[in-house]
């Protein structure tokens, strides 16, 4: 019962998020210091993970290659499936809701038991509104990390196997080239920006809904990873059943 109590007034804070929405000035420096903060803070973990995973598929692939009537470019199309249909968008999203949830969480849990929120609803500010929608729309940008994720994960997979004498350039990219098709880089880039909406969500009602203090912050930092990770673990199954079952 306490989880569908959780789900029923999840829906209910989506409602109150985009309503009596906060003026524009004051929203637009939110999203642009959200931007910063959730977007560009977090390029630097995203590149060094999405190159040494790239760089580990690629490898993995090579070594699994002991036929020699299996051509060597599959290597290369091994890893740019892998990556951009997977470990970028979903990998990422995983990580993402340890550093951005946890963030999110409990930057919004220590302005609930601060009784910042409180003041915010005193002053007649939809409290909501204004700490939730300038992150969802700060990761409406998300697809972009995740397009880097992809060129970092395919550059650290050539660079292995190309220095570590399991492929070579010319293969590896004829592996890149053959039988690309668009529409998964467009898929990867639709179950991303449903994944930005679940970590921009999710972390925030467990951020604004706690009780309690200091300890109960990191309790509720926990609880949004899980719940954020698990959201995303099922939204990707669903999201690949529709789009390429």
């Amino acid at each position: 019962m306490v989880y569908l109590e959780n789900i029923g007034r999840y829906f209910m804070m989506l409602g109150e998020v985009f309503s009596r929405t906060t003026k524009w000035p004051m929203l637009k420096k939110l999203i642009l210091k959200d931007i910063d903060d959730l977007i560009y803070g977090s390029l630097g973990i995203i590149i060094f993970i999405s190159f040494f995973i790239g760089g580990v598929v690629s490898i993995q692939t090579a070594l699994n290659i002991n036929n020699p009537l299996i051509p060597k470019y599959l290597v290369g199309f091994t890893t740019r499936q892998s990556v951009i249909l997977e470990f970028a968008p979903t990998f990422t999203s995983i990580i993402m809701a340890g550093k951005v949830g946890s963030y999110i969480t409990s930057s919004i849990g220590t302005m609930r038991v601060t009784e910042q929120i409180d003041a915010l609803e005193v002053m007649g500010i939809n409290s909501l509104n204004y700490l939730v929608l300038p992150k969802i729309v700060a990761l409406m940008l998300y697809p972009f990390v995740i397009a880097i994720a992809m060129y970092m994960g395919i550059l650290g997979g050539w660079m292995a196997a190309v220095f570590g004498g399991y492929s070579s350039s010319a293969e590896f990219i004829q592996g890149l080239q053959i039988d690309f098709d668009t529409f998964h880089v467009i898929y990867a880039f639709l179950k991303t920006m449903v994944f930005a909406f679940l970590l921009a969500t999710i972390p925030s009602f467990y951020g604004y809904y706690m009780k309690g203090g200091a300890l109960e912050v990191g309790k509720a930092s926990t609880s949004s990873f899980v719940w954020t990770s698990v959201a995303i673990i099922i939204a990707n199954y669903l999201l690949t059943q529709l789009l390429l079952g």
